[in-house]
């Protein structure tokens, strides 16, 4: 087995556990003690990885921390490195993604509650507003989701480093195809049952998008009710929630390097925010959402409560793919082998909130 980084965010500190020669350790204390950690990268594209945490600390509030030695010690700017300007009149809630992008080494993307883009060209240590995104003529009709007005999904193009797609709860996705100076509502196809019009151009309730393998123009998207894959990049949206016990929930994840594969967690409903038929289980489909499989070898077999928030369910790059999971038990969980067989880590943690992996070189 590859040695592996696993960090978990939780409302009450950092976890760091390490995988090597096969056993899993964690680290003695949590970091950032009884702040709550919404978002984490791990930037591996340097010879030296650094990690990067947005934290949320009740007291001095929120912030953005990295670390060049894989944890053991950390950096917090002088100046905050996520701020809105004075002249938009908003103050930063909490950093709910951290996002290495693509295609520009030095380049990493935030988004923000009240939702925004931020983009820093020095690795994370400083962030400058994306205005074309804040000012955006349909911005004064976003509305938050049951957890805030959240800008908590950033993917970017290999292929172009001006491409930049993201995802808003609840006003849906939106697309950048020249460096972030215009951008487009990309949400066709996909329904906004709780609203008047049910089809409209944004105000969707979007939970998660996530990138296909082998083809980068196949996303797929978790919905507030409804999954859904694009072929176009997400210009156009087809439902795909056939054969899911429900097709309501928070996480997607796409496996790092098999082509048409990608992985749920289903809850019951928005107004029963628990897992599907109270079973603690994972579905994967292999044929781009034609087909759903549940897996749960070595998960709890009996009735099961623990909800997997958005950014709770990762891979770690790995061929077969580790995959983690946390839950608002404070459970996480691995496997180490595309999903077929699962672990259990650790139990009793804080309200696990966001999970990321990464193999060591």
């Amino acid at each position: 087995m590859a040695d592996v980084l696993l960090t978990i965010g939780t409302r009450k500190g950092l976890f760091i556990a390490r995988r090597s020669g096969g056993a899993w350790r964690f680290d003695d204390a949590p970091y950032f003690n009884a702040q709550a950690i919404y978002s984490i990268a791990i930037d591996t594209r340097a010879p030296t990885p650094r990690l990067l945490v947005g934290g949320d600390s009740s007291h001095w509030g929120p912030s953005v921390f990295h670390s060049d030695d894989l944890g053991r010690t950390w950096t917090e700017p002088s100046r905050p490195a996520v701020r809105f300007p004075q002249d938009t009149g908003a103050s930063l809630k909490r950093v709910w993604q951290l996002h290495p992008a693509a295609a520009e080494p030095d380049v990493v993307y935030a988004g923000t509650e009240p939702a925004a883009l931020y983009r820093s060209e020095d690795r994370g240590e400083s962030f400058s507003l994306v205005r074309p995104l804040w000012e955006h003529p349909t911005r004064s009709q976003w509305q938050p989701g049951g957890g805030g007005e959240g800008l908590h999904t950033i993917l970017t193009d290999a292929r172009d480093k001006d491409a930049v797609t993201v995802a808003v709860s609840a006003a849906g996705v939106f697309r950048t195809r020249d460096g972030g100076a215009t951008w487009a509502p990309s949400n066709a196809g996909v329904s906004a049952v709780f609203m008047p019009d049910p089809n409209p151009e944004f105000g969707q309730c979007v939970h998660k998008v996530t990138k296909d393998a082998a083809d980068p123009d196949r996303l797929y998207l978790q919905n507030h009710w409804g999954v859904y894959r694009s072929d176009d990049g997400g210009a156009h949206w087809t439902d795909i929630g056939e054969g899911l016990p429900s097709d309501f929930g928070f996480a997607a994840v796409a496996h790092p390097h098999r082509a048409d594969t990608a992985y749920v967690f289903p809850i019951t409903a928005d107004a029963d925010r628990v897992p599907a038929g109270h079973r603690c289980r994972v579905y994967r489909t292999q044929d781009a959402g034609k087909t759903w499989e549940p897996l749960s070898a070595g998960l709890p077999q009996g009735d099961h409560y623990g909800t997997v928030l958005r950014d709770a369910m990762c891979t770690d790059g790995a061929d077969p793919a580790g995959l983690y999971f946390g839950n608002r038990n404070g459970e996480v969980y691995a496997s180490a082998d595309d999903g077929d067989t699962w672990q259990e880590l650790i139990t009793h943690l804080p309200d696990v909130l966001c999970v990321r992996a990464a193999v060591l070189t």
